[in-house]
């Protein structure tokens, strides 16, 4: 009775702040909120289930005034899961948590925010004389406003021996955000955040190694899926950047507004050179034509969906869900090229299964699955299995080089092989030569004892022998010398043999063996060093991009070995499209197209476009080529008008 007249008696401001002490002890007594002590022997201790009471304020118009009235106190519940979220974004949620410092502490405390997401908080601090004061933070306000300096929100405590207080925080945000609150002493949380930023360091390092040395190879190789696997681990590296806090506090501290959708950018860049990637680095197009029309439209989907989302909502960048389905595409594409026989998607299908569990397991956590919730390893799960697949994209990239070594050293062995036979060939001519030599000298000396043992004629036949012998030195001279020739001129006597009309294609083969000396030799008949520019007239050019190609050195026209000849626009294999016009032109255009197909292993349809194509050309140049002999054939192949191009199928 005597409190209840002191309290009638007293000022409003102390009414206020009685009003409230039993406003709080009713609300722990009614909810049995749990109490968490301060220890020194324990530097962090992470709020969970009934440790944070929770509050949501669907019109978002609640005061603190009124949130600590009887009316909506009674309203806070325990939280049913160890990590709240505000799982309706319209919605602004109300937390508190109750401290107790049960001996005096001897080190200073803060409570941490473990979300960098989170657009708006505002933290109400009970002072010792009962009153609460407000301080507010979040990704909506510049970096240079917070208390602490660091990716998360930290606020300082103030606490004394054997008092409990409660803090209330009311948040608002307009992505569903983690509301991992801890409570930390300060000295523990400078150990770890430069522990944390030791990391942070380490990863964003090793991507910039990834996109630096690829950068490199791309330069180096000029094929595309390094540079699409150089954007996409910048990409990655944008997307940790954003989500992290790392961009906000050094890359654009005063710009909050940027800070809210930068994530969604980094997400679609992601999204979209994850499909270029896999469709170039597995040859999708070629191995699975279906699948990479798919690809590409997923790609222009995720870019359309983007404009919508920065034009009219920017809120649907919040639904991160919709970068599972490019993950789900680039990994089954993976598997079925992989079952198609190519080896470099074994390393492709191990990495992509690494993030996908990364993807699946914070899926998992967003849906409130508490049991797989490991703490920090779970927080940073993605970016560990980021990690882990860029690196077997790389072993997937070096098991592509690894392929195409081994099918070059393949090729350069039978070339090798070829002139180990060619040299045989001249050590037998050149064997066979020597014996003829000998022959005809042992025949000489015979005839020399023979002329010796006449007796009348030694002085005449003296004189013939004399001639003979300087005639057999000159011979003797010139037999070294076509020796010398024939040695030099072996690779002719072969092309002179293959390009006899009765030759087999692997015969032919031997001359020509892969499309390399096939536009080697291509390029020889065209220029020979005559070159002139189809557009401007210029006769000057440097080397282009495509093989054995050149580019004009005046107005840039890149035209290749190809390009104005019979082998224009055909997807004939080129060293088979030579053989078919050997063929042609050897049997003056009488073979069949169904001798064709059956020799070259080709459509009879595709051997007739192409042979018809030939006969014209023999029919047009017959006066150009009569009396040609074996290289009339290779004067239609350059000699040929535009008109005639048309696309063999």
């Amino acid at each position: 009775m005597y409190k209840l007249l002191l309290f009638l008696k007293s000022s409003p401001v102390q009414k206020r702040n009685y009003t409230l002490l039993i406003l709080l002890l009713l609300n722990f007594n009614v909810k049995g909120q749990d109490v968490v002590k301060i220890d020194d022997k324990v530097d962090q201790h992470i709020f969970s289930y009934g440790e944070i009471m929770c509050l949501e304020d669907q019109a978002g118009k609640l005061t603190f005034s009124q949130v600590v009235s009887p009316q909506y106190s009674c309203k806070f519940t325990p939280s049913d899961i160890s990590t709240p979220q505000n799982f309706n974004i319209k919605s602004a949620y109300w937390y508190k948590v109750t401290i107790k410092d049960t001996v005096k502490s001897r080190k200073r405390w803060m409570i941490e925010f473990f979300d960098q997401t989170i657009d708006d908080i505002t933290a109400y601090m009970p002072q010792d004389n009962g009153s609460y004061q407000s301080t507010q933070f979040g990704a909506l306000y510049k970096f240079k406003n917070r208390q602490f300096h660091h990716k998360n929100f930290e606020i300082n405590l103030a606490v004394n021996p054997d008092k409990e207080y409660t803090y209330y925080f009311r948040i608002k945000s307009q992505r569903t955000a983690d509301i991992i609150l801890v409570l930390r002493s300060v000295s523990w949380f400078i150990q770890y955040a430069l522990n944390e930023y030791l990391l942070f360091g380490l990863f964003y390092g090793m991507l910039l190694i990834f996109a630096f040395y690829n950068l490199l190879i791309f330069v180096a190789v000029r094929q595309r899926q390094y540079l699409y696997y150089v954007l996409y681990n910048l990409s990655v590296g944008f997307y940790e950047l954003s989500t992290d806090g790392i961009a906000y506090q050094y890359i654009w501290p005063n710009s909050p507004h940027w800070n809210e959708y930068a994530f969604a950018v980094a997400l679609c860049c992601l999204s979209v050179f994850t499909l270029l990637f896999t469709s170039s680095l597995l040859h999708v197009k070629m191995k699975a034509p279906k699948l990479n029309r798919l690809i590409n439209g997923v790609i222009i989907a995720r870019i359309v969906f983007f404009f919508i989302c920065f034009i009219f909502d920017k809120q649907l960048f919040n639904y991160k869900l919709i970068e599972f389905i490019p993950l789900i595409i680039a990994f089954y594409t993976g598997i079925i090229i992989l079952r198609k026989g190519y080896r470099p998607a074994r390393f492709f299908v191990l990495g992509y299964s690494f993030l996908f569990l990364g993807f699946i397991l914070k899926f998992l956590l967003m849906l409130g699955i508490g049991w797989l919730n490991m703490g920090v390893v779970s927080y940073y799960s993605l970016s560990i299995c980021f990690i882990l697949e860029m690196c077997f994209l790389a072993f997937a990239l070096a098991d592509k080089v690894r392929l195409l070594k081994k099918k070059k050293d393949k090729a350069q062995k039978k070339i090798i092989k070829q002139l180990t036979a060619n040299k045989k060939l001249s050590e037998e001519i050149n064997t066979r030569l020597e014996e003829q030599v000998g022959d005809r000298t042992r025949e000489l000396l015979e005839k020399t004892t023979i002329i010796e043992q006449k007796n009348d004629e030694l002085n005449k036949t003296n004189i013939l022998l004399q001639e003979q012998a300087g005639e057999i030195s000159r011979m003797n001279l010139l037999l070294k010398k076509d020796n010398i020739d024939l040695q030099t001129n072996v690779e002719k006597v072969t092309r002179a043999r293959v390009m006899s009309a009765d030759v087999d294609f692997e015969e032919f083969s031997k001359i020509y063996p892969d499309k390399d000396s096939c536009l080697k030799f291509l390029s020889t008949i065209k220029w020979n060093e005559d070159y002139e520019c189809h557009k401007c007239g210029n006769k000057h050019y440097f080397h282009g991009h495509a093989p054995y190609s050149r580019r004009c050195s005046k107005c840039s026209y890149e035209e290749s070995v190809t390009a104005y000849t019979v082998f224009q626009n055909t997807r004939i294999p080129i060293n088979k499209a030579f053989y078919m016009t050997f063929l042609i032109y050897s049997s003056k255009g009488k073979i069949s197209s169904h001798q064709l197909s059956e020799i070259l292993s080709i459509r009879q349809s595709t051997c007739w476009a192409f042979s018809s194509r030939i006969k014209k050309l023999l029919s047009d140049k017959k006066k150009m080529i009569k009396g040609a002999g074996s290289d009339g054939w290779s004067k239609i192949i350059v000699n040929y008008d535009q008109e005639h191009l048309t696309t063999i199928v």
